[in-house]
């Protein structure tokens, strides 16, 4: 396979990883990470004609009907420089269908990480709302409890970020996720990864993805 086609999707719940794992991703494969959720948000902030119309929905809490989607994600597809990786895309059966007859995958990465473990790590986050720094009781903890490294202003937690919240989430999440799951399966794509953690999930990804794109093995990237 050339390297310039290859073309890959990634799924995952709510704070499973899929940040940092399509981050090492795309830093080790320099592939193009096409997150849908990032895009859309700078489109919405530039004013542009699909911002606009796009915030329409998002302003109200509505999802963005499929052909504005599918549209404009292959606009996205087609601006891409070389390989890239598909992020927040497909969510629906009928993107799936849409982006496979213009763009068929290589590889669908699904991250697997237990829901427990998933609420005990969030449960655990707390924000600076002004500067939007992040910190966790477990990993990385602010100097002083309950304050801001940088300002000892106090942190706050997410509304979203509370057990009760986050669990109602992630049911949504496999309810809605399961047919897009189901459709990559069935092309015979789809790699599960499972672990409790985004480092003993990236060795395994990493492993997948040098079978996949060898020529990539001269990189000389650390992650």
């Amino acid at each position: 396979m050339a390297m310039n086609m290859f073309r890959s999707v990634i799924l995952g719940a709510p704070a499973s990883g899929k940040g940092t794992i399509s981050s090492r991703i795309v830093n080790k494969f320099q592939l193009d990470h096409i997150s849908s959720g990032d895009k859309l948000r700078l489109q919405i902030k530039n004013k542009t004609a699909i911002g606009n119309e796009v915030s329409k929905y998002t302003s109200t809490g509505k999802f963005v009907p499929d052909d504005i989607m599918i549209k404009f994600i292959m606009n996205e597809i087609n601006n891409a420089r070389g390989p890239w990786l598909l992020d927040g895309f497909p969510r629906t059966r009928s993107q799936c269908e849409a982006l496979w007859t213009q763009q068929p995958l290589d590889l669908a990465i699904n991250l697997v990480v237990p829901f427990e473990v998933i609420i005990d790590r969030v449960k655990n986050r707390w924000v600076h709302l002004p500067s939007g720094r992040v910190y966790n009781i477990d990993f990385n903890a602010p100097k002083v409890a309950g304050k801001d490294d940088v300002t000892g202003e106090a942190l706050t937690q997410r509304e979203d970020d509370k057990p009760e919240v986050v669990q109602r989430r992630l049911e949504d999440y496999q309810m809605k996720t399961q047919p897009v799951i189901d459709f990559f399966r069935e092309k015979g794509i789809l790699e599960d990864f499972e672990g409790r953690t985004s480092d003993e999930i990236w060795p395994k990804v990493l492993e997948c993805l040098i079978r996949h794109i060898p020529i990539q093995l001269t990189s000389q990237q650390n992650v």
